[in-house]
C-alpha cells in the first residue's frame, strides 16, 4: 500500500486540465445560471419562478465549486481571460479571490491539525480545552458550528467571514471584499428598483441562501464526521490528514453534478490540481483510494455531523454537547472532592 510522496504521486497523472473540457463546463453552467435567473424574471407561471429561483442556488453551488477548481489552478491554469471571470465571480458570490485563495490554501496545508487550523475551516477545540475556556469563548466557538449558523450560511460564513471581517481586518489586503460588499448592494438595490421586492426574493436572497447553505453545510461535513480524525503538528503528515480527515460524501448522479464532484473530497485534498471531472477516475485506478472515511447526505448522516463539537483526545473521535457537560459534571465533581478532602485534613489538622 503506497503512501505518503508516492501515493501523492500516483494522482499525478490525473492532474491534467483539458482545457476544452474545462472552458465547456464553465460556460455550460454559467449559461444554465443565465437562463434560471432570467426565468425568475419573465416565467409566466409563479410556480416556474419559483422553481427556476431553486434551479439558480444550485447552479451557483456548482459555480462556485468551478470557481474553487480554477483558483487552485486545477483548471485553466494558464487563461488570463478564465481568471478575469473567476474573479468576478468571486466578488459576485461573496468569497473575493484574496480572502478564498489565502485562507483556503492555508486549510490545505493545516488540515486536520488541531492547532492552526481554524484559518478557513470551522474551529476545532479539544474537550480539554473546551471545558477550560471561559463561556464567552465557548459561546463564540459553539456558535460558529451552529446548525443554525450553517443554514445561514449567507449571512455568518460567507457576507460576514468571507467578506466584511478580512475587509475591515485587512483593508489594503483585501479591498475587493469591499468591492464585493457595494456590489452586492447596489445589485441588490437594482434589483428591487427594476422588479420589486419579489424579484430580490426569488433572484437573489433565495438563490443565495441556498447556495451559501449547502456549501457552508458541505464544507462542515466533509471534515466534521464521525470518523474524522485530528492530530496534533508531531503526528501530522499531507496524505493521512487527506485520507483520515476528510470525507467523500456519497451523493447520487444528480447531487454529484451540482457539486461538481466536491464529494471526492479525500482525493482533492491528497492533490488539489487534479480537476473536478477527472476525480472519479483516480478513485477507479488507485487501489488505495477506494476505501474512504464516508459520510452522505442521508438525514441521519446530517444529524449526527451537526452533532459532532469537540475532538475528544482520550477517545480520539468527535463527540457532542452531552458527552462534553458529562465530562464538565465529572470534573467538577472531581473538584468538589479535592476541596472536601482538603476542609477536612484542615480540620482534622486543626483538632
Amino acid at each position: 500500500m503506497r503512501t505518503g510522496k508516492d501515493l501523492i504521486l500516483a494522482t499525478k497523472p490525473f492532474a491534467v486540465d483539458s482545457t476544452a473540457r474545462s472552458w465547456f463546463y464553465v460556460l455550460s453552467t454559467a449559461f444554465l445560471l443565465a437562463m434560471a435567473m432570467a426565468g425568475t424574471l419573465w416565467n409566466f407561471l409563479f410556480v416556474g419562478r419559483i422553481v427556476c429561483s431553486l434551479l439558480s442556488g444550485l447552479l451557483i453551488l456548482r459555480f462556485f465549486v468551478i470557481y474553487h477548481d480554477q483558483q487552485h489552478h486545477a483548471i485553466l491554469p494558464r487563461s488570463r481571460l478564465a481568471e478575469a471571470l473567476m474573479r468576478i465571480f468571486g466578488i459576485l458570490a461573496l468569497t473575493p479571490s484574496s480572502v478564498w485563495r489565502s485562507s483556503h490554501n492555508h486549510h490545505h496545508k493545516n488540515n486536520s491539525k488541531l492547532r492552526g487550523s481554524h484559518i478557513g475551516s470551522f474551529p476545532i477545540m479539544t474537550k480539554a480545552n473546551f471545558l477550560n475556556s471561559s463561556r464567552v469563548k465557548r459561546f463564540k466557538y459553539l456558535f460558529m458550528r451552529h446548525p443554525l449558523t450553517i443554514l445561514f450560511g449567507y449571512v455568518f460564513v460567507f457576507f460576514h467571514g468571507m467578506c466584511l471581517y478580512p475587509f475591515l481586518k485587512r483593508p489594503r489586503e483585501h479591498h475587493d471584499c469591499l468591492i464585493a460588499f457595494v456590489a452586492h448592494v447596489a445589485i441588490a438595490v437594482a434589483i428591487v428598483y427594476l422588479f420589486g421586492w419579489l424579484g430580490l426574493l426569488l433572484t437573489f436572497l433565495v438563490p443565495y441562501f441556498i447556495a451559501d447553505a449547502l456549501g457552508s453545510y458541505l464544507f462542515y461535513a466533509q471534515h466534521n464526521f464521525p470518523t474524522v480524525s485530528f492530530n496534533d503538528n508531531a503526528g501530522w503528515t499531507y496524505d493521512k490528514a487527506a485520507l483520515e480527515s476528510s470525507s467523500f460524501m456519497k451523493t447520487g448522479l444528480i447531487w454529484s453534478w451540482f457539486t461538481a464532484n466536491i464529494g471526492y473530497h479525500h482525493i482533492h485534498h491528497l492533490n488539489a490540481r487534479i480537476p473536478f471531472y477527472r476525480l472519479p477516475e483516480a478513485v477507479s485506478a488507485i487501489p488505495e483510494l477506494k476505501n474512504p472515511r464516508t459520510t452522505s447526505l442521508h438525514p441521519m448522516d446530517i444529524i449526527r455531523c451537526l452533532r459532532l463539537k469537540v475532538w475528544d483526545v482520550e477517545s480520539q473521535r468527535m463527540v457532542g454537547v452531552g458527552n462534553i457537560k458529562a465530562a464538565g459534571e465529572n470534573r467538577d465533581g472531581r473538584a468538589e472532592e479535592q476541596s472536601n478532602d482538603s476542609n477536612h485534613l484542615a480540620e482534622s489538622e486543626e483538632n
